[in-house]
């Protein structure tokens, strides 16, 4: 733990001509626990970047810290590559376009061109741009879907996915031997914009991008006749252009924009919680589909890299959860490709290992292979990137996480609520054709298959005391397993940061094909399980429940069954 009274002392003394960072420092000098928590601890750099709440201190996300971070990268650069270069994009967050502009001023002063996006782009344009530019690494700054006081800092591999295990540890080692306020070069950004060491990133890129979206529509052309009525909400954030330019062009003129969500806006003043994995994001939407009639509503979350939906359904709308999204988008492109002649062979589906298997039975229907992989969608973009160098990059068809997080299409590598969007309007506009909504669709996916009920439970433990409670309670599992969760007999304990799953009758072992992980996953009779894993970019400890029945009420029952079982052997509520 940091010297916390000393490194506040040296903040009060470095920051006095930073009017904001020094009136929150001064205003906390009678409150330990506010300087603890500023101060107890280093933000920390891994695969997903840096990620907190905005303020003063070491463990906020500020320009210091933003700075010391892009030092750090710097000299990973410059050890590691010849002429390095770095594109750069951001979001709607308060602050994010001063955290990019600051950063790509580190860049220069070390000698490396940035590319950088002149307004607010989704994190899948940001991906793109590194791969076209043949940049070195890539930045972008977004908190993704926290609240409104958080906001983060996401590297690039050359490829276009977010670093992977060494490169982010490489990274991490020269971050910790730069002093974050002695430690840093920078240049005043028009200086090196005038010297050509920082260039604004041109329309023509974004054109491009937009023709290698509409290059994976399916069905040409059905959304102009369909007669599909659309709400969407970019969220404040960095959807709106991109989403309603690439909506346009395949025909889908009926939108309607949530007027007070439309503009950027880093308070998200009316959606508090910027997450279309919830019903509450999708309030003010709610409001204007019931007065046009919309037969779906599509969410983006700030850095839009996520999508959410809700059908009619009735008189109703049903939210559809990301396990649902992605079993349908896989039926959709496949049934659609294996009719028209275009379903390759070997065609393969790339998903996180906590994402429904109900895909992995669809993908077998059509002839496919389904790979499970660690949460992270840095994980998938590699293996993209190894199927584009042995040349079977066409057998890709989707890669996708439970958490709403979809690409269609090898252009990026990372999730792309883009083209998802396109996509999952223009499979609406298909069913609605042959007089389905996705809510029928779905239900006929369950009937033949059987219900997967997914469900997460996400529990926060802010604070140092909640890091340690977190690891205290993946200790407790580890040292004492569980014969049973909610009276359902464990056939077999996966342990993902041994690499070893476990047969619980034989206690035969075998080994894990995926790399080191702090994760635990229960396999129960007839499908079901469990998994815990503390999340890589919020303080929570996320339990994905998956019960499988015959029918809607006997999952139900089940998932509730298994959910208490694993919160009493946790002791959490």
């Amino acid at each position: 733990m940091n010297d916390v009274n000393k490194l506040y002392k040296l903040w009060l003394e470095k920051t006095r001509d930073d009017d904001e960072i020094y009136s929150e420092l001064i205003s906390i000098k009678d409150a330990p626990s506010e300087i603890l928590d500023r101060f107890y601890k280093n933000l920390e750099f891994g695969t997903a970047g840096l990620r907190g709440v905005l303020g003063s201190g070491t463990n906020r996300m500020n320009t210091y810290t933003v700075n010391q971070t892009t030092q750090g990268l710097a000299d990973y650069l410059n050890s590691g590559f010849t002429s390095p270069s770095v594109a750069i994009a951001y979001d709607s967050r308060i602050n994010s376009d001063v955290f990019a502009k600051s950063a790509a001023c580190v860049l220069a002063a070390n000698g490396i061109k940035v590319f950088i996006y002149p307004e607010l782009v989704p994190t899948p344009m940001l991906s793109f741009a590194v791969r076209r530019l043949s940049c070195s690494s890539g930045i972008v700054i977004t908190a993704s879907h926290n609240p409104s006081e958080y906001n983060g800092y996401k590297c690039y591999d050359p490829e276009g996915y977010q670093m992977t295990d060494d490169a982010a540890e490489k990274t991490y080692e020269f971050i910790q031997k730069v002093d974050i306020f002695e430690g840093v070069k920078t240049v005043p950004f028009d200086t090196a914009l005038a010297d050509g060491m920082i260039e604004y990133i041109m329309p023509e890129l974004n054109e491009e991008f937009y023709e290698k979206v509409l290059s994976c529509q399916i069905n040409k052309g059905i959304c102009e006749s369909a007669g599909l009525k659309l709400v969407y909400t970019p969220l404040n954030g960095a959807g709106n252009k991109p989403v309603r330019e690439v909506l346009r062009r395949i025909g889908q003129l009926d939108v309607a924009v949530v007027p007070e969500q439309e503009l950027p806006d880093g308070r998200f003043p009316t959606s508090p919680y910027p997450n279309p994995e919830i019903r509450q994001t999708f309030e003010r939407a709610l409001i204007v589909a019931e007065k046009t009639g919309a037969d779906l509503l599509l969410a983006t979350d700030p850095d839009c890299d996520r999508v959410g939906i809700a059908v009619k359904d009735g008189g109703d709308y049903t939210l559809m959860s990301g396990n649902e999204v992605g079993a349908l988008l896989t039926e959709y492109v496949m049934s659609r490709k294996s009719a028209d002649g275009t379903l390759p062979d070997k065609p393969l589906v790339i998903k996180s290992f906590v994402t429904t298997e109900l895909v992995t039975e669809i993908t077998k229907k059509y002839g496919g292979e389904t790979k499970n992989l660690l949460t992270g969608f840095k994980y998938i973009g590699e293996l993209i990137t190894e199927l584009e160098s042995k040349g079977e990059s066409d057998r890709f068809i989707a890669g996708m996480e439970e958490s709403y997080g979809y690409l269609f299409g090898i252009h990026a590598r990372d999730k792309d609520a883009v083209v998802a969007s396109m996509l999952i309007t223009e499979m609406a506009a298909y069913y609605k054709t042959t007089g389905k909504t996705l809510i029928d669709v779905m239900n006929a996916l369950y009937d033949e298959y059987g219900i997967y009920l997914n469900t997460v439970l996400s529990f926060g433990f802010e604070g140092a005391s909640g890091m340690k409670k977190m690891k205290g309670l993946m200790d407790g599992l580890r040292a004492a397993p569980p014969s049973d969760i909610g009276g359902l007999k464990v056939l077999a304990v996966s342990d993902y940061s041994t690499g070893k799953t476990t047969d619980t009758a034989t206690e035969e072992k075998t080994p894990i094909d995926l790399p080191k992980s702090n994760v635990l996953r229960y396999s129960l009779p007839d499908k079901s399980e469990v998994i815990v894993r503390p999340s890589g970019t919020e303080p929570k400890i996320k339990i994905y429940i998956t019960a499988v029945s015959g029918g809607r009420d006997g999952a139900e029952e089940l998932s509730e069954k298994i959910g208490a079982g694993i919160k009493k052997t946790m002791n959490i509520d």
